[in-house]
């Protein structure tokens, strides 16, 4: 039977009209939404907000213009005022300057199109199959096959054929819906390129390639860095039989934009495509020392509910991210990297358990048990 692209279904009906949250998801009964549900603001909070924007925008001038001439000038002020959120109004604008993919935007005219329009993906149907579960209470993705998921899976297709060796890997959805809700199909798709490439940092590709071998090493490194800050809790998840693949592969795989609340995500997103993967080792920290006095005395069962629900005053980023940014991460610790150096004397290889259960945990919230992986002789960057 031939295959069938997104542009030849019909759009399903529109969602039934529901009350939205000021990022576009619909609200929950109760106030813990997973997408973070907020307060009405004051006509203070409305006016503080409005003094940042201003700002902001003397800082980045009209289209960008200033921007790195500020950054040049100014990198200090730059890094605080991205730790504290950037506007929401002028945050793609933002993270296409940050990210370096304006750059590659501007030097590759009408590649996005050709890849869109021309080319064939063998990614298509598993591209199709997955859209749905991608952001499916926000009011852009609701719609089947409506613009929102055509847009989704013109990006997801073309990084397919941009980059046959990656191809298309579930969780790659949710960061290339994230990017859609703040610009253009062709402003995300090299926005992703920009991050699975390395235009400015290390590259993520690692995360999405057979084998998933930038996931084992960096959580690898989290269990590391995570019994160098906190060697009770280290030591009660080793008693427990408690790894990270358990708990942290989607906070590395969809970088908080899966499970978290969205203003969360968002604030993490701002310092991550600044400064890196750093911060999603902080905040995993940060997260466990919040929580890390109730966690020593849980037992298994408990503590792997708790490690996929932290309380409401864990998800505020006013707390969290302080905390995150106050932890301090070498680019690997002598500690973990003795114990690495000790493992690469074995050979170890990724069982099929693995990447099955990060998938599950990904998209369907595990509950079961993931038995300790074997950790794959891979090169340690830098974080």
């Amino acid at each position: 039977m031939e295959k069938k692209k997104i542009d030849e279904y019909e759009p399903g009906p529109p969602p039934s009209p529901r009350p939205l949250d000021r990022f576009g998801f619909v609200k929950q009964e109760v106030n813990n939404s997973p997408h973070g549900l907020t307060k009405g603001r004051s006509a203070y909070e409305f006016e503080r907000e409005e003094r940042r924007v201003r700002k902001w925008r003397k800082m980045i001038g009209v289209g960008g213009s200033d921007w790195k001439h500020y950054v040049r000038r100014k990198p200090h002020v730059v890094k605080r005022r991205i730790r504290k959120g950037i506007p929401d109004c002028l945050r793609g604008l933002v993270w296409q300057l940050i990210s370096g993919s304006r750059d590659l935007l501007l030097m590759n005219p009408g590649v996005y199109e050709q890849l869109v329009i021309y080319e064939t993906s063998a990614s298509e149907l598993d591209i199709i199959r997955d859209i749905s579960r991608t952001f499916p209470s926000h009011v852009f993705f609701q719609q089947r096959h409506g613009p929102g998921q055509r847009s989704l899976y013109n990006v997801l297709k073309a990084y397919s054929v941009y980059d046959r060796d990656v191809g298309y890997v579930q969780g790659m959805g949710f960061l290339a819906g994230l990017l859609l809700l703040y610009m253009s199909e062709e402003d995300a798709f090299w926005l992703l390129v920009a991050l699975l490439k390395g235009a400015v940092h290390a590259p993520m590709e690692g995360l999405y390639q057979v084998g998933l071998p930038l996931v084992q090493q960096y959580l690898f490194q989290f269990d590391c860095l995570m019994k160098e800050h906190m060697p009770k809790l280290g030591e009660h998840f080793t008693q427990e039989i408690i790894n990270p693949s358990m708990y942290a592969s989607q906070w590395f795989i969809t970088v908080f934009s899966y499970s978290f609340p969205f203003h969360l995500a968002l604030r993490i997103w701002d310092v991550f495509l600044y400064e890196g993967v750093k911060i999603v080792f902080k905040v995993g920290l940060a997260l466990l020392k919040y929580c890390h006095d109730d966690l020593v005395k849980l037992p298994f069962e408990k503590l792997v509910h708790a490690l996929r629900n932290f309380p409401e005053g864990a998800m505020d980023p006013d707390t969290v991210l302080p905390m995150a940014n106050s932890i301090k991460v070498l680019p690997f610790s002598v500690r973990g990297w003795r114990v690495f150096k000790q493992k690469q004397k074995f050979e170890f290889y990724l069982n099929s358990t693995f990447y099955h259960h990060i998938t599950l945990i990904i998209y369907h919230g595990c509950s079961g048990y993931l038995h300790p992986f074997s950790v794959c002789c891979v090169s340690l960057f830098k974080l």
